[in-house]
């Protein structure tokens, strides 16, 4: 089984076909060294977060869980950075019951696509993770949608695991909307007490397992090469 099933997927699917040819075609170019982030703006000028977790002491395995679209993509990006030990597409935002992807793409459960990292504090804080969430991941000005994929559960969300968590997103997302980092309003939810449910194995390491998709040659991979040309410090092969 692939995520070519049903019509919404086959929707993202056809978008992803049209954006490559437009590539090859010369339609959409980029200028410079930089990699646009999926927001078209540099991730590299976003500010760090100057709300933030300490990078020493305390324990040494925290949990993030991050939605931003298409779970494959978030997933394989966060793959990459340093410091994160294990990154595990889900759910997040419904109930056990209807935490299935057939159920979800109803866009009727509450749930949103998302991923669930693990990542020791000391290598790299919440607040890091969150520069490369509004950097490169996702466009936090787009609502229930991102690129081909459209419904809430595409939204963009911060499932905060704590009240720290919740403080630095919050304090994030008014930084970046203070100082105009992106030319719309952030739409990106914080939100507590959200259980996290593994997504079905054929969903799992999906950017790594099919480089070659037209889906995520289109959309996830330029995604990677912005975190490594714009957070080379972060990024790992």
């Amino acid at each position: 089984m692939n995520r070519t099933t049903g019509t919404r997927r086959q929707r993202a699917v056809l978008a992803s076909w049209l954006a490559l040819v437009g590539l090859a075609a010369g339609a959409f170019l980029v200028h410079g060294p930089a990699i646009p982030s999926a927001s078209g703006t540099t991730a590299s000028a976003l500010p760090s977060p100057t709300v933030d977790e300490p990078a020493t002491g305390g324990p040494k395995s925290e949990t993030a869980v991050l939605a931003g679209g298409c779970f494959w993509g978030v997933q394989g990006v966060y793959q990459h950075v340093k410091g994160v030990t294990s990154a595990e597409s889900g759910y997040a935002g419904g109930d056990a019951a209807t935490a299935n992807y057939d159920t979800v793409s109803s866009e009727t459960t509450g749930h949103a696509e998302s991923v669930r990292i693990t990542y020791d504090p000391s290598q790299i804080t919440f607040g890091q993770l969150l520069r490369v969430f509004f950097g490169v991941v996702q466009d936090p000005t787009e609502l229930n949608f991102q690129g081909p994929d459209v419904g809430p559960s595409y939204r963009s969300v911060v499932f905060a695991q704590n009240d720290n968590q919740q403080k630095i997103a919050d304090a994030y997302i008014a930084q970046l909307n203070r100082v105009g980092s992106f030319p719309s309003p952030i739409v990106t939810t914080v939100t507590t007490g959200a259980n996290f449910y593994p997504a079905e194995a054929y969903h799992q390491d999906y950017l790594r397992l099919h480089p070659n998709n037209p889906y995520i040659v289109a959309n996830d991979l330029p995604k990677l090469g912005a975190l490594k040309s714009d957070f080379p410090d972060l990024y790992r092969d």
